[in-house]
C-alpha cells in the first residue's frame, strides 16, 4: 500500500510539473506575441523624446506612465501582426518557432489579449498623461494592423517604407505626453525614425529574401536585384543622416548631438556602402545591427545633451 501511495503521490507531483510548465510555456507565449525586442528599440526612442521636449527631465511618474502605454499599445498591435500574419509565419524559418505556430497560443486568445492591451494603453496614457498621447498610440497600432499588415505587406515593395509611420510614432507620444501639442521638432523625429526603417529592415529582409519569396510576402529584397536593393538602402541612409543634422538646430540641440549624428551616420553610411559593394548577406545583417546601435545611441545622444546643458 505504501508503494503504491508513493507511486501516487509522484504521479500527481508528475502532473503539476506538467501543468505548470504548460502554464510557462503559455505565459511566455503571450509575451512573446508583443515582439519585445521591437518595443525595448521603440522605447528607447520615446523617453529622450521626453527630454527634449521637456528641455529637461519628465517627472518619473510621467515617464513611467508614458513608457508603459506606449508599449501595451505596440504590444497590441504586434499581436495582432502575428495573429494576421500565422500563415506565412509558419512557412519562414526567422518566424517558425512563433507561438501561433507553435500552437502555444490559440489565435483566439491572442486577439482578445491583443484588443484587451490597446484599450489598456488608452486608458494609461488618457488618464496619466493626456488624450492626445493616448490617440497617437492608438492611431498608431490601427495602421500598423489595417494599413501596414492587412494591406501593405502583402501587396507592395514599399510596404516597409509606408508601414515605417506606424513605428516612428512613439516619439510623437513622448512629445504630446510631456507638451500636449506636437511641433516641427516633434515631426522631425518622427521623419528620422521614418526614414530609418526602411534601411534597418532591409537589411534583415536582404538576408532572409528566400523567406519572403516563398511565403509571397513582396519585401523588396525578395522581388528586387541585390544591387538595386542595396542601392535604396544607400539612398535612404544618407537622407536620414541629413535629416538628423537638420533635427540638430530645429530642436536646439548643442554639439554632443551633432557630434553624436555625424559620427553614427557617417558608421551607417560605411555598412550602407559595405553592403552594396558586397551584396551579401552577411553585409546585410551588419546593416541591420549596426542600424539598432545607431538608432539607440543617437536618441541617448539627444538625452545626454539637454541634461548635460541643463536646457
Amino acid at each position: 500500500m505504501s508503494g503504491q501511495g508513493g507511486g501516487g503521490a509522484k504521479g500527481v507531483v508528475r502532473v503539476l510539473v506538467e501543468d505548470s510548465r504548460g502554464w510557462v510555456k503559455t505565459a511566455c507565449g503571450y509575451v512573446m506575441l508583443t515582439k519585445p525586442r521591437i518595443i525595448e528599440l521603440l522605447l528607447i526612442t520615446t523617453v529622450p523624446a521626453m527630454i527634449v521636449a521637456k528641455r529637461g527631465v519628465p517627472s518619473l511618474a510621467l515617464m513611467a506612465i508614458t513608457v508603459i502605454g506606449g508599449a501595451l499599445a505596440a504590444g497590441g498591435a504586434n499581436a495582432v501582426n502575428m495573429w494576421y500574419d500565422r500563415d506565412i509565419d509558419a512557412v519562414m524559418r526567422r518566424t517558425k518557432e512563433r507561438p501561433l505556430v507553435t500552437g502555444d497560443v490559440s489565435p483566439t486568445g491572442a486577439l482578445v489579449f491583443a484588443v484587451l492591451l490597446e484599450v489598456a494603453a488608452f486608458v494609461v496614457l488618457a488618464v496619466g498623461a493626456n488624450l492626445l498621447a493616448a490617440e497617437i498610440a492608438l492611431a498608431a497600432a490601427l495602421f500598423y494592423v489595417f494599413v501596414y499588415t492587412m494591406w501593405l505587406k502583402r501587396s507592395t515593395s514599399q510596404n516597409i517604407v509606408i508601414g515605417g509611420a506606424a513605428g516612428a510614432a512613439p516619439v510623437l507620444v513622448g512629445w504630446a505626453a510631456v507638451r500636449d501639442e506636437l511641433s516641427l521638432a516633434a515631426w522631425l523625429m518622427f521623419l528620422v525614425i521614418f526614414i530609418w526603417t526602411p534601411p534597418h529592415f532591409w537589411g534583415l529582409a536582404f538576408r532572409y529574401a528566400n523567406d519572403y519569396s516563398d511565403a509571397g510576402v513582396p519585401m523588396l529584397p525578395s522581388v528586387a536585384s541585390k544591387r538595386r536593393s542595396a542601392t535604396e538602402i544607400v539612398a535612404y541612409t544618407v537622407a536620414l543622416v541629413l535629416v538628423t543634422l537638420a533635427l540638430g538646430p530645429v530642436a536646439h540641440l548643442g554639439l554632443i548631438y551633432e557630434a553624436a549624428a555625424v559620427l553614427l551616420g557617417a558608421g551607417f553610411v560605411w555598412y550602407a556602402v559595405r553592403l552594396w559593394r558586397l551584396l551579401t548577406p552577411k553585409a546585410a545583417i551588419r546593416v541591420f545591427s549596426y542600424s539598432i546601435t545607431y538608432l539607440s545611441l543617437l536618441f541617448v545622444g539627444m538625452a545626454v545633451d539637454v541634461v548635460v546643458r541643463g536646457h
